[in-house]
């Protein structure tokens, strides 16, 4: 017999348990997606599987729960992630996810009951210090991200100098990722959001609508990552070629086919982190996604 106390009970680790949830069903919905150039069920990597990414999502959950999103820090938050993805895998899974989650689930465990998510995340930029700058880099590092490369200031190899918005700041010109921490999330919630909620309400399928959801980010935001990788004329013929898929003159497997290569130069993996970010604020916020 179920009592009232049970279920109260029961009612109350949901909802502790509910963040972390999100978080790995972000994850999970966006590798399970047929993203052009990306990992999905069907496309595994050299040295990348769709069972590594699996797995990482479920690793983050636990990591990124209220109660724990509650008391650590952002930097600590990165640093739990990078090393909770590296006992599932060998592989850099999802170092772009961890470093966009962060600041979002930290955001959602602390903020108010009248303050948008939005507003919740611009504060908690606001607060980071030069801890959290250290404990990020060294998380970065960890992780051994492809195509990193070396930063004339503020590289993650030297010691943290400045905040860590400060620092993703002066990478903003490079990396997408580094831009959202610098604006507030400029492209997860004023693209990416309305981007997502335009295609649900056309009745676009989830899967595919996270699809063009990506094409979308992709046709506007040059991919840093393929930029890191190829080069900017690469990242800009990239993104010309998802505008004539969003223009009906190119198809998506003819686009997902000029993406695909043994050395996955042209992955638009930072493009796929903003997808997983967008997912996550669109589920914080109340986002049916059937």
């Amino acid at each position: 017999m179920v009592t009232l106390v049970d279920a109260t009970l029961a009612h109350s680790r949901l909802s502790r348990d509910l963040l972390a949830q999100h978080v790995q069903l972000a994850c999970l919905l966006e590798v399970s997606a047929a993203k052009p150039g990306n990992i999905t069920p069907t496309h595994d990597f050299s040295d990348t599987t769709y069972a590594d990414m699996v797995r990482s999502a479920l690793a983050l959950g636990p990591v990124f729960g209220r109660r724990r999103a509650r008391r650590r820090g952002v930097g600590e938050l990165i640093s739990d992630g990078v090393s909770a993805t590296g006992r599932v895998t060998r592989a850099n899974t999802n170092l772009g996810i961890v470093l966009l989650f962060a600041p979002l689930v930290r955001a959602e465990a602390t903020r108010e009951s009248d303050e948008s998510l939005r507003s919740a995340t611009e504060r908690i930029l606001g607060q980071l210090d030069i801890g959290d700058a250290a404990a990020a880099f060294g998380a970065i590092v960890r992780a051994r991200p492809g195509g990193l490369g070396e930063a004339s200031e503020h590289d993650v190899g030297s010691p943290a100098r400045i905040s860590l918005r400060d620092a993703m700041a002066a990478a903003a010109h490079r990396d997408s990722i580094a831009s959202e921490y610098a604006s507030g999330y400029a492209i997860v919630f004023d693209a990416g959001l309305p981007s997502l909620a335009q295609a649900l309400d056309d009745g676009v399928p989830t899967l595919d609508a996270i699809v063009s959801l990506h094409v979308a980010l992709l046709a506007s935001h040059p991919d840093t990552l393929i930029e890191r990788k190829a080069g900017a004329s690469a990242a800009r013929a990239v993104s010309a070629a998802a505008r004539e898929v969003r223009a009906g003159t190119r198809t998506l497997d003819e686009f997902d086919a000029s993406l695909r290569g043994a050395d996955h130069r042209l992955n638009p993996g930072t493009t796929a982190d903003l997808v997983a970010g967008t997912l996550l604020a669109a589920l914080l916020t109340g986002v049916t996604l059937p």
